[in-house]
């Protein structure tokens, strides 16, 4: 017996989600530059401080 796997589309739902957080973190970034802050993100299994 073969098993066979379908593409599942995203629900509206989480395309919503990803285009939020998109959002979310653009207002983070201009947030950090305006103070002058480092925004952290997560890169190769660590947190890393970068200049925005």
């Amino acid at each position: 017996m073969k098993i066979t796997r379908r593409k599942v589309k995203p629900s509206v739902g989480a395309e919503q989600v990803g285009a939020a957080l998109r959002r979310a973190a653009k207002v983070a970034r201009k947030t950090a530059r305006m103070y002058g802050t480092p925004v952290y993100v997560w890169e190769n299994g660590k947190v890393v401080a970068k200049k925005p």
